[in-house]
């Protein structure tokens, strides 16, 4: 039986390197067995399990003794970044195990991964400071090193989900190490996957009951709900060491009457990039977006420049977007059609407001 420890447990955020009489059950450059896209689930044949994919950070966790790793999906530590994690796992009375799940944090009662990406700060002193303010959890969905030492890598899931199961009914910690909910129910995966992308999750992952855990391979499969949405044009980028358009910048209407920047779109053929951009010169004029405005270069940039022209918000194009994080999209989005019927104040943030979700942790 899994009990919690009661002594007192350092906080220190360097996850030490494994003593020699510490080995782990497996070695540290195991990495985590991965998933295919696809645009439908399988079918309900009484083969699948069906998980939320979680919106954080993939995390391995390995513990021997008193020593625990936690490895990202790249295989680079992520002990420093996450050290009340490391305490949490240290803390749990099992001298060994290995397991696999997803960092997140919860902020203003949903997952937040920009406060996760927060924590990926070379200062100790503010990793410190976040880990107290925003402390992370642990959603764990699969385990393959067994508490009493057994490696379950060949074990079927179904298998190792019952070990998994019987392991956190006695090492769950509300809001801190959480068992991720799974279901053999193609339509209740269905619903899951009608609510991803905002936030909480970002799709629903099929695992096969029967199949081992293989590292590294892409044998489960992922399914993401694509969306679309109008968004106005406030303004555009040209392309590096060009005069020609090489994005178009994107904008939402708050309730305010505010025209925000919410993402980009690059999609844009080379055929149609000389017009474009002398459609786009003739309506350059500031401010553009009279909201939240472009920054420099981001991960949601691709330019290596920052500056950007601001443009009237007369155009509108309609794209497909894949997630959603705060107030704008994560990723580039695709460029679907113009929408010269659409009303620039016609778009406003309504559009990809989260709808309620009925998977929670």
């Amino acid at each position: 039986m899994v009990v919690r420890g009661r002594k007192s447990v350092k906080t220190d955020d360097r996850t030490r390197p494994a003593l020699a009489n510490e080995k782990f059950a497996l070695p540290l450059d195991t990495v985590p067995m991965e998933a295919k896209i696809a645009e439908v689930l399988p079918e309900a044949d009484g083969s699948w399990q069906y998980e939320p994919k979680w919106d954080g950070f993939r995390c391995l966790a390995f513990k021997a003794g008193d020593v625990v790793e936690l490895r990202a999906k790249s295989g680079k530590p992520l002990g420093r970044y996450f050290p009340e994690v490391v305490a949490l796992l240290r803390d749990i009375g099992v001298a060994r195990f290995v397991i696999d799940g997803e960092l997140a944090i919860e902020l203003d009662g949903r997952l937040a991964f920009d406060a996760l990406q927060m924590r990926l700060h070379p200062a100790e002193s503010r990793i410190r400071k976040l880990a107290a303010e925003t402390p992370a959890r642990l959603i764990l969905f699969d385990m393959l090193v067994a508490p009493d030492g057994r490696s379950l890598i060949e074990q079927p899931l179904e298998k190792r989900r019952q070990v998994l199961e019987t392991f956190m009914k006695d090492a769950a910690v509300p809001k801190k190490l959480l068992l991720s909910p799974c279901t053999r129910d193609r339509s209740k995966a269905e619903t899951w996957l009608g609510t991803a992308g905002h936030g909480e999750t970002d799709g629903v992952v099929a695992k096969r009951l029967m199949a081992p855990y293989t590292p590294g391979a892409r044998t489960m499969i992922k399914v993401k709900r694509l969306r679309t949405a109008d968004c106005v044009v406030g303004g555009f980028r040209y392309e590096s060491r060009s005069r020609e358009v090489g994005s178009l910048l994107l904008g939402l209407y708050d309730k305010g009457g505010n025209l925000n920047h919410v993402g980009f779109t690059a999609t844009i053929t080379d055929e149609e990039r000389p017009a474009l951009t002398r459609r786009l010169d003739a309506l350059r004029e500031p401010p553009g977006f009279t909201g939240k405005a472009p920054g420099g270069p981001s991960r949601w940039s691709t330019e290596r420049t920052g500056e950007w022209e601001p443009l009237r918000p007369e155009l509108v194009v309609e794209v497909r977007y894949d997630h959603v994080t705060g107030d704008r999209f994560r990723h580039g989005t695709k460029l679907m059609r113009w929408r010269p019927d659409k009303e620039p104040r016609q778009c406003t943030f309504a559009q990809i407001e989260a709808p309620i979700a009925d998977v929670r942790v």
